[in-house]
C-alpha cells in the first residue's frame, strides 16, 4: 500500500495526478486530505475531496490518530506527501505527530520505509532547509516541485507529469510520464 497525503499548500495537482496514476496502475492506495488541502483543491482545481476518495482504496480522516496507518504494525510500503506544507515538514522533522499525516510519516521514518515529501514553497528560509536536511538524514526523500525543462514541456500537465514521474521513479514504479534525458543526441 502507498499512502498519499495532500496538505494545504498550493500545488494540490501533484497529489491528485499521483493518485490518478497509481489508481490507473492498479496500486493499492490510502488517502489523507487535510482540511486546508480541501480548500485548495476547490480553489485550484474546482474539485472536492469526495472525488479523490473514489480514486483511493482507503480514506483516512486527517484528525483520526487511531487510523491503522498511524501504527508500525500497519503494513504499507511508502508514503508520499504532495504537496507538503512547511508546517507539515516542520512537524515531521521534530517528530510532532499531531494528526494522521504527521503520525503516519513518523511511522514511515521509524520503520525505515520510504517517505517522499514534495514541498511547494519558494523562496525557502534557512529553517525550511534545516528541516529538510533533518528528514533527509533520517532517510526521507525531499522531492521539491521543481519541473525540468529539457523535455520541452508544452503545458502545465507536462510539468506536473515530470514531478509525478520522478515520484514514481523514487517509488520504483515504471512510468512514461515524461521524456527522459538521453544526452544531446538521443
Amino acid at each position: 500500500m502507498i499512502v498519499v497525503a495532500i496538505t494545504g499548500a498550493s500545488g494540490v495537482i501533484y497529489g491528485v495526478k499521483l493518485l490518478e496514476v497509481l489508481n490507473g496502475l492498479g496500486e493499492y492506495t490510502a488517502l489523507v486530505v487535510t482540511e486546508p488541502a480541501k480548500i485548495i483543491l476547490e480553489h485550484e482545481l474546482g474539485i472536492k475531496d469526495e472525488e479523490l476518495k473514489k480514486l483511493a482504496n482507503v480514506y483516512y480522516d486527517p484528525e483520526d490518530l487511531t487510523a491503522s496507518i498511524n501504527s508500525g504494525s500497519c503494513r504499507f510500503n511508502s508514503m508520499v506527501i504532495a504537496p507538503c506544507t512547511m508546517k507539515t515538514l516542520s512537524a515531521i522533522s521534530i517528530g510532532y505527530a499531531s494528526n494522521a499525516v504527521t503520525r503516519a510519516a513518523d511511522v514511515v521514518l521509524k520503520e525505515r520505509r520510504k517517505l517522499v515529501l514534495v514541498p511547494r514553497e519558494t523562496p525557502l528560509r534557512s529553517i525550511h532547509l534545516e528541516n529538510m536536511l533533518k528528514i533527509s538524514h533520517e532517510g526521507g526523500i525531499i522531492l521539491p516541485a521543481m519541473p525540468a525543462f529539457y523535455h520541452k514541456p508544452q503545458n502545465i500537465d507536462d510539468m506536473v507529469n515530470f514531478i509525478v514521474g520522478k515520484i514514481l521513479d523514487v517509488l520504483k514504479i515504471d512510468n512514461h510520464l515524461f521524456k527522459r534525458w538521453h544526452g544531446e543526441n538521443p
